[in-house]
């Protein structure tokens, strides 16, 4: 976990103390704490916090404040194993316009469907904030939240990382192409098609391109 958190910078998800991630750990989560530098994070600068909480804690230092997210979407999407929260650059800048991001590329499978939707605007660390961010997501896995940043979700937390970076791309593409010209998007069908194509590739599990 300390090695993906330091890792959201060298991709380029994030700066600062910007971002966090969490995991789930059986009926708890493990979460970075608030504001501190990944490259001075340890092991035990991990905050755990039970899923049945409600701002309760273990640990050094007080985790970060959009804990009520990562715990909301624990409880609600039990295929969720990992969250990655990201200011990445392309991702908040379709968030401050307030786009949602349109099957511009057949990747946006790997998130689960055809279009990656964007909140509207609340204050970090509110309840608010979360409410919005649960149904904004649904059952995806990447959602922007408005004039803010991006989440995505994984089995795990190589997964959702994995999906964070393919969420900033899909984001610079459409932005890009909306620049040259008008994107031609992909029917809803065809994404659908290549959500189940996606749960049977990788290793050893059949063909196909990504």
């Amino acid at each position: 976990m300390i090695a993906q958190a330091r890792s959201l910078t060298a991709l380029g998800l994030s700066q600062g103390t910007s971002g966090n991630l969490s995991a789930r750990v059986g009926e708890a989560m493990l979460i970075t704490p608030s504001g501190i530098p990944y490259e001075a994070l340890t092991p035990a600068s991990l905050a755990l916090m039970p899923l049945d909480g409600a701002g309760a804690f273990a640990g050094p230092l007080k985790p970060s404040s959009e804990w009520r997210f990562h715990l909301d979407i624990f409880r609600a999407r039990p295929d969720v194993g990992a969250i990655v929260h990201a200011h990445s650059t392309y991702a908040t800048v379709l968030s401050i316009l307030r786009r949602p991001i349109k099957a511009v590329h057949y990747i946006i499978a790997a998130l689960g469907g055809p279009e990656i939707a964007c909140t509207d605007y609340a204050p970090f660390g509110t309840q608010a904030l979360s409410d919005l961010v649960i149904a904004g997501l649904g059952p995806r896995h990447g959602v922007l939240l408005g004039n803010h940043g991006m989440i995505a979700t994984g089995a795990d937390l190589a997964q959702a990382m994995h999906r964070a970076v393919e969420l900033e791309t899909l984001a610079r593409q459409s932005y890009l192409a909306g620049l040259a010209g008008t994107p031609v998007i992909l029917p809803d069908d065809e994404i659908m098609r290549c959500v189940e194509r996606f749960k049977t590739y990788g290793p050893n599990a059949g063909d196909g391109e990504a």
